[in-house]
């Protein structure tokens, strides 16, 4: 556990065991606790690692910086401040995005390897796209819950993020999203909802895991689907009994996967 500085922002981070670095970066509104079962549970054989962005969880809610570019950019400072090297990034929804926003920025000099977790390329309705789940009126709908209604942004979250939300995990839920204040939720909302890496995909030159959970009620599996149909080198395993959370919803099935992924690099 600790804190870094990465272009300004002071970032809680955790950071367990040793050997092939594994990276975790979280959902919007999220934060490092949802992947506590991986910090746990695979840092016997590996070095587990993830921080919470600018904004969320522990880390600094500074006042500019809340797009997925600027996080991308934080994951490189803070990758070369650790001097990781090879590494393999596991990203969660919004964490996905920062991952490939950071090859585009960056490269696949210090990646090793790419997990996808239950995202698409794209979460907007463009005209040209199948597989869009947000519309303009979607957006609009989110951002308004920001603005006024904390505690219906977050059960709308819940019921979208979970196949079946525990008490316990409403309770994670509420207190993890309400960490994010008003303005930041805003802002990384919109810019999350209105990215598109369709035209950077195709260009990964690292191996992808995609996986998707079947019991989504925010999306459509085939939507996650397609980011292998982009990606030259992607394959896709199913989470049955996961929504949109395989890590925290089915932790040692997942783990599994994972490490079969992380070996076989």
């Amino acid at each position: 556990m600790g804190i870094i500085q990465c272009n300004g922002a002071n970032l809680y981070y955790e950071d367990y065991g040793e050997g092939q670095p594994i990276v975790f970066l979280h959902g919007v509104l999220h934060g490092l606790r949802f992947f506590e079962p991986q910090l746990t549970g695979l840092s016997d054989d590996y070095r587990a690692i993830a921080f919470d962005c600018r904004g969320h969880g522990r880390s600094e809610k500074t006042e500019l910086g809340h797009t997925v570019p600027q996080y991308a950019r934080d994951l490189h400072a803070f990758l070369e401040q650790c001097d990781l090297e090879d590494v393999v990034l596991v990203g969660w929804s919004m964490g996905a995005f920062v991952s490939w926003d950071y090859v585009d920025q960056f490269g696949t000099d210090r990646i090793r390897g790419l997990v996808d977790v239950d995202i698409e390329a794209t979460r907007f309705k463009w005209d040209d796209y199948d597989y869009g789940l947000a519309r303009l009126e979607d957006v609009q709908s989110l951002l308004e819950l920001a603005q006024s209604d904390q505690q219906g942004l977050i059960d709308r979250f819940t019921e979208q993020v979970f196949a079946n939300p525990t008490a316990e995990t409403r309770a994670l839920q509420y207190d993890e999203i309400s960490r994010t204040p008003p303005p930041i939720q805003s802002a990384i909302l919109f810019d999350t909802h209105t990215r598109d890496y369709r035209s950077v995909l195709p260009a990964i030159d690292v191996p992808m895991l995609i996986c998707a959970g079947t019991a989504e009620t925010r999306g459509s599996v085939d939507a996650v689907r397609h980011v292998a149909e982009l990606v030259p080198e992607a394959r896709v395993e199913l989470f049955d009994e996961s929504g949109h959370g395989p890590p925290f919803e089915e932790p040692e099935r997942f783990n599994q996967v994972v490490s079969q992924f992380v070996d076989s690099l």
